[in-house]
């Protein structure tokens, strides 16, 4: 039997996924990029002004090298006072949101490409300015000359930066209202579900529970939250060593340092039917441990971090809302009205969970052996998530009981055989079960 791959020739990529949550978590990505582009273009059209003949088109700036100064200064001076306004603008909501809704919402802000985007043009046209104002000339040492076209386009800039406050104004004004962060919640946890759990799934197997014991144990290098498994590459690393990878936490679980993160059993005994060849994997089997190799790779493809994401965790999307509507039922706010805004979105998403099968957590190769083995959320994580605190904090509260008793029983209409059990549990309870009887009561 030829000698699988070695380990190392798996080079580490990164997932796509995690990359795009890296970079558009950012938040100085956009003004960075805006202002590398803007001193880009202002060396560009200070070449072309200066290879171009003079020209005064009526769209120009027409004024001589004194005028272009002052003009450039004053453009130079504003921006430094719209973007500390800007700025000051934008702690102040992010202070607000916090004590308001949830300090877990504060990356849906720094994620927002509005605030970026405006700071970044603000940035942009301050930079641009300044080395436009370096190329005009018009001392006893030089002659004059004026770059008429990059000074056209400060002008232009300023439009642009005008339009844009407006526009970031009307946007952080929308942006912190209840109904808008809520939303936004609901719609990154539904891209989220649609991702990890597409409606078309068939039923999951279970987690591999014949696996042999495990040979020895991986342990996280620093303590973090666990936000991101790259799936396919731990397969393929897993296959190479010839072993069977198991996470012990579930992605969102905090790992501290020096604990498991992972297990590595010698093998898969599982196969995807029992006429599959597995002459292929016998040497894989006998393949020995790659050690400090290994670990190197499967750290490489399990992303650790200081808060959760909810880049491959879905339930961190029901934390988030749960969080506010407690924060809604609290006597210092005493909003139900919020607390229900926020168990409508949990409905409509625990709807879609319930009318499809959730994964199992194992991973095969193309031969189909098990390979890798992750902690998934059961339905009934997703449902206690959303029903068990807030129904501690709202249960006397005027509207939460009937909201919750209407989601609990439209939920056992509709969801699939295997789910029902979890709601039935929470139907099953005496409280539940009043507020149920008394949502059906027709008003006297």
């Amino acid at each position: 039997m030829s000698r699988p791959a070695s380990l190392a020739a798996a080079l580490p990529v990164v997932s796509a996924a995690r990359a795009r949550d890296v970079l558009r978590s950012a938040f100085w990505l956009v003004p960075s990029l805006c202002v590398l582009a803007s001193i880009g273009l202002a060396v560009g059209l200070i070449a072309l002004d200066q290879h171009l003949p003079a020209a005064h088109g009526f769209f120009l700036y027409p004024g001589p090298p004194d005028g272009a100064r002052s003009f450039l200064s004053s453009i130079i001076t504003a921006m430094i006072s719209f973007t500390g306004l800007v700025f000051s603008i934008t702690i102040v909501v992010l202070q607000l949101t916090s004590g308001q809704f949830s300090p877990r919402v504060l990356r849906m802000f720094l994620r927002d490409r509005t605030i970026q985007a405006t700071l970044g043009v603000f940035m942009a046209t301050f930079v641009y300015a300044m080395t436009v104002q370096r190329a005009v000339l018009g001392t006893q040492g030089h002659d004059p000359f004026v770059p008429r076209i990059a000074v056209t386009v400060a002008f232009v800039f300023v439009l642009a930066s005008v339009g844009l406050f407006i526009r970031y104004i009307d946007h952080v004004a929308n942006l912190v209202r209840a109904a808008t962060i809520v939303s936004a919640i609901g719609a990154q946890a539904r891209h989220v579900l649609e991702h990890r759990y597409p409606p078309d799934a068939a039923a999951s197997e279970e987690p591999a529970t014949s696996l042999p014991p495990p040979s020895r144990t991986i342990p996280a290098r620093s303590a973090g939250v666990l936000v991101s498994v790259n799936e396919e590459l731990l397969v393929r690393i897993a296959a190479d060593a010839g072993c069977v990878l198991a996470l012990v936490p579930r992605v969102g679980d905090f790992v501290p340092a020096g604990a498991p993160l992972c297990l590595v059993r010698p093998q898969s005994p599982l196969a995807a039917d029992d006429g599959a060849d597995d002459g292929a994997d016998d040497g894989a089997d006998r393949w020995p441990d790659h050690g400090a190799e290994l670990d190197e790779r499967v750290h490489g493809e399990v992303a650790l971090d200081t808060e959760r994401t909810m880049e491959q965790d879905l339930a961190f999307g029901f934390r988030q809302l749960v969080d506010i509507a407690e924060r809604a039922l609290s006597p210092a706010v005493n909003d139900p009205t919020t607390a229900c805004q926020s168990l409508d979105v949990l409905h409509d998403l625990l709807r879609r969970l319930a009318t499809r099968h959730l994964p199992g957590g194992s991973f095969r190769d193309p031969g189909g052996r098990v390979r890798l083995v992750v902690p998934q959320y059961a339905f009934a994580d997703f449902l206690a998530v959303a029903v068990g605190e807030v129904w501690r904090y709202g249960s006397d509260a005027a509207q939460v009981p009937e909201r919750i008793a209407g989601m609990l029983v439209d939920l056992a209409a509709a969801a699939l055989p295997e789910h029902r059990r979890a709601v039935q549990h929470w139907l099953g309870r005496p409280d539940i079960a009043e507020a149920v009887a008394a949502a059906a009561r027709p008003p006297s």
